[in-house]
Formats: structure tokens, C-alpha cells, sequence
């Protein structure tokens, strides 16, 4: 028996991207952005907060989400037990108002914190944090900027 929408909970705010995980960005980049129909600008950022290094490929439509590319920068980077495992799809992200807030509401539903907000250098240090929910999802929460421009 399924559970009525009203009952449900689901993300609050903008879908932001979805993230694959790459042993390297610069072997798996070019093949993406063919596979998606999105297009790369060469530009990877380390962000040693996370431990990774990260890129984005932008759709040939303005109003589709991104997709990362999330590589390990070195050997106790969270992600490299994934990348052992082959890589692949490894969470969504959605972009948020208030992050405290969306952090409350998925704790209610059952969601563990996987990480704490911290600063993001993708995101020109706005916060971010992760949530692994009951249904074995990883989300990435991005607090929205002042200026209300997308990253």
C-alpha cells in the first residue's frame, strides 16, 4: 500500500545537480558531457573541505540541473571506497533557502547527517551538508546564495 502524498515528505527547493563519482574527471569528462549532451568547460576545482576534486557539465538547456563529476583527491578521500566499487551515480542535490531548516525536516523523516554544514569552494563557500535518507538516498544540500545566481 503506498503512502499518500500529503503524508510524504520530499526535498524543499530548486534541484540543483546530480553527481557521479570518477576515479578521474579528466579521463571520464569529455565521455559524460557526450553521454548527457552537456557540455564541459575544462575547469576542475579541489575543494580540501570535501577532499575531492570536482567538475560540472552544464546541459544545452539552461533550465536542466548540472551534473558533477566528483573524483577522490587522494587516497582517504570519503569517496574512494565508491570509486573501488566502479563509481557511478552517488547523490542529488538540491538547492535550499534555508539550510538549517531542510536539515530539521529530514532529520523528522528519519534521514542521518552525514555531514554538517560547512563551506563549499565549488560554491563560493556557501554552506552545504549531506543527508543519507531511509530509502538509501544521499543528498546534498546547498544553501541558495543572497544574490540568487545559480552555480
Amino acid at each position: 500500500m503506498s503512502t499518500p502524498i500529503s503524508e510524504t515528505w520530499a526535498p524543499q527547493g530548486s534541484f540543483h545537480h546530480v553527481g557521479f563519482v570518477v576515479a578521474s574527471i579528466e579521463k571520464s569528462a569529455d565521455s559524460f558531457a557526450q553521454s548527457l549532451g552537456a557540455e564541459w568547460d575544462g575547469h576542475i576545482i579541489h575543494d580540501p573541505n570535501q577532499g575531492v576534486r570536482v567538475t560540472f557539465l552544464r546541459s544545452r538547456f539552461a533550465a536542466d540541473p548540472l551534473f558533477e563529476l566528483v573524483e577522490p583527491a587522494g587516497e582517504n578521500a570519503p569517496v574512494q571506497a565508491f570509486v573501488k566499487r566502479g563509481g557511478g551515480l552517488h547523490h542529488v542535490c538540491y538547492e535550499v533557502e534555508n539550510l538549517e531548516e531542510a536539515l530539521t525536516r529530514a532529520r523528522d523523516v528519519g534521514g542521518l547527517i552525514t555531514r554538517p554544514p560547512l563551506p563549499a569552494v565549488a560554491f563560493a563557500g556557501r554552506r552545504i551538508a549531506w543527508v543519507y535518507t531511509k530509502s538509501k538516498l544521499l543528498i546534498e544540500y546547498l544553501e541558495r546564495s543572497g544574490d540568487g545566481r545559480r552555480a
